[in-house]
């Protein structure tokens, strides 16, 4: 394996493909296979523009050939940070064709963070999105290669420019290489085959390597348990980059499972309730700053959205008052997927009972998952008792890249990784009770942020909230609910609290302030960034103890 990765132990990588989990093909293979079997059926659908699985091959083809003419080699690292787009998935599995790396950054990152890749992942080249009216994209690939010798070329998802290399072009020039020279070695399936962010709540995301076997099966295991197929339509909303519209199930899942893809034109119910009706969309896939916004659109009754079989929530646990709307409004089952770049999916499943579906985070979707509820001593506990995560498996990672450090806190002795989450486990399901950074110690009582933001999410004024950690001097923590309102409403803290007081709830969870604003700051993958808020309210708090005369 690349130097700096962690491979699993020679006696679970035999267990894997004894078993038939790991399949000994690349991820460009897993689409070869899907375009043998129906090569005209369209794979993608980009706007007005549609490609075939058999084009989709081809031009992976032709581009990988581009890459290796532009000196480009099995096992080199480069950044890519192209947009939603054709374009993305074609230079995407060209990469994977020619065994060169993708390291998976999203269009919303800048200077500092892809200069730390690129040093990190020794990246030689920067694969950027085409220039937009609000940002320059080639811009910053030139002033990242201005800082950074090891950069060798940019491509550019649009025109070619100075210094810059267009996508197409490379493509097309190795289309013509590829008829005079014939194929490319196969890229080897136990090898790296790209490298996703880290979701961490600290420092600069992690690398997180991914082989072609891992991956295979991360997407296709997905894709089936979420009971994908030939007839399945998802809408990929959310950055594609991004692991969880890439493989859990995402686009991969669907063109293993032979399906299409359609690629949204933006994130907003007006664009996406059209998208729904005229592709006769049967899945999409959103997370929880998006649901909370398409549920109190007016665009429903306006777009026929009865192709909808299932809609998937994931990147953070969503309420079960809104997993129960989301079923009313989209008349569609609703689908938890509670999964971490690192490896382990877990899945509620077609058919479950409506406390599963509404209050869990489903159950791991392969027989190959070993996963534990462990205590901060490290011993397993009892069902249904709190404590964290960790799992191991045929597609969860031993190791970051480069990370010796990291890598010693994060995983145990034995090779479980530690996924920083507070669950309990029932009958083989898991209930999220929040990340370790989410809980609320206040003066010794826990509280669950989760927990009592569904309590708030069921006043008729509130469309979102968010509770975190906001401190105090006497309880070391305290509730802080930071809310966005229903349009026209007005809501005050001590109003809050008589409508919890009427859930019957114990009263140190309640909110002990309420912020309202008019919108959460948003990761580029779409969370909630929860340390965010942690950080506003604490910074407000500091500055309401200073004499507003001394104040710099």
């Amino acid at each position: 394996m690349l130097p700096g990765c962690v491979p699993w132990p020679e006696e679970f990588a035999r267990r894997y493909r004894e078993r038939g989990y790991w399949r000994g093909i690349s991820l460009f293979e897993m689409l070869r296979q899907s375009a043998a079997r129906s090569p005209g059926k369209v794979a993608l659908i980009d706007g007005e523009r549609r490609m075939t699985y058999a084009a989709l091959v081809s031009e992976a083809e032709d581009l990988a050939a581009g890459l290796r003419a532009m000196g480009l080699r099995p096992q080199e690292r480069v950044i890519f940070q192209f947009g939603n787009g054709l374009e993305l998935m074609v230079a995407f599995f060209g990469l994977l064709r020619a065994g060169v790396i993708p390291v998976m950054a999203l269009p919303a990152h800048r200077r500092s963070e892809i200069g730390h890749w690129v040093e990190h992942a020794g990246a030689v080249a920067h694969f950027v999105a085409a220039a937009t009216p609000k940002f320059d994209y080639l811009e910053l690939a030139r002033s990242v290669a201005a800082d950074h010798a090891g950069i060798r070329c940019i491509v550019s998802a649009g025109a070619a420019a100075e210094g810059v290399t267009a996508l197409e072009a490379l493509r097309a020039e190795g289309g013509r290489l590829r008829a005079a020279s014939g194929a490319l070695p196969e890229p080897a399936a136990d090898e790296v085959a790209l490298m996703l962010l880290s979701g961490g709540t600290t420092g600069m995301p992690k690398l997180i390597p991914r082989t072609h076997d891992d991956y295979v099966y991360n997407a296709t295991q997905a894709g089936a348990t979420a009971g994908f197929g030939p007839d399945t339509v998802f809408l990929a909303v959310l950055p594609m980059a991004h692991n969880y519209t890439l493989a859990c199930p995402g686009v991969l899942g669907v063109l293993a499972h032979g399906g299409t893809a359609v690629i949204a034109q933006g994130t907003s119910a007006e664009e996406v309730f059209p998208a729904i009706a005229r592709e006769s969309v049967t899945v999409v896939g959103a997370t929880v700053p998006l649901v909370a916004k398409w549920l109190d659109s007016g665009e429903f009754g306006r777009h026929d959205l009865s192709s909808l079989r299932m809609f998937i929530n994931g990147g953070a646990k969503l309420a079960p008052e809104l997993r129960r709307r989301v079923e009313e409004r989209f008349q569609c089952e609703y689908q938890e997927n509670f999964g971490t770049g690192e490896g382990l999916i877990n899945m509620t499943r077609s058919g479950d009972p409506e406390a599963v579906r509404y209050l869990s985070s489903g159950r791991p979707v392969s027989p190959g998952d070993e996963i534990k509820v462990i205590d901060e001593k490290g011993d397993e506990v009892a069902d249904g008792q709190i404590g964290e995560l960790v799992a191991r498996g045929p597609y969860t990672i031993r190791g970051y890249y480069k990370a010796e450090a990291t890598n010693r806190d994060a995983f145990t002795d034995d090779g479980f990784y530690r996924m920083g989450d507070i669950v309990r486990m029932v009958d083989g399901y898991i209930y999220l009770e929040g990340r370790r950074k989410d809980l609320i110690n206040r003066g010794g009582e826990k509280i669950s942020c989760e927990e009592v933001e569904n309590y708030i999410l069921a006043h008729p004024k509130i469309m979102s909230a968010c509770v975190v950690a906001m401190p105090d001097a006497v309880f070391g923590e305290k509730a802080c609910a930071f809310a966005i309102l229903r349009e026209g409403c007005a809501l005050k803290h001590e109003e809050l609290v008589a409508f919890l007081q009427k859930r019957d709830i114990a009263r140190f969870k309640f909110p002990e302030r309420l912020e309202i604003v008019t919108e959460f700051p948003i990761s580029p993958a779409g969370k909630i960034l929860r340390r965010d808020l942690r950080e506003r309210i604490a910074q407000q708090l500091q500055l309401e103890r200073v004499p507003e005369g001394s104040r710099d």
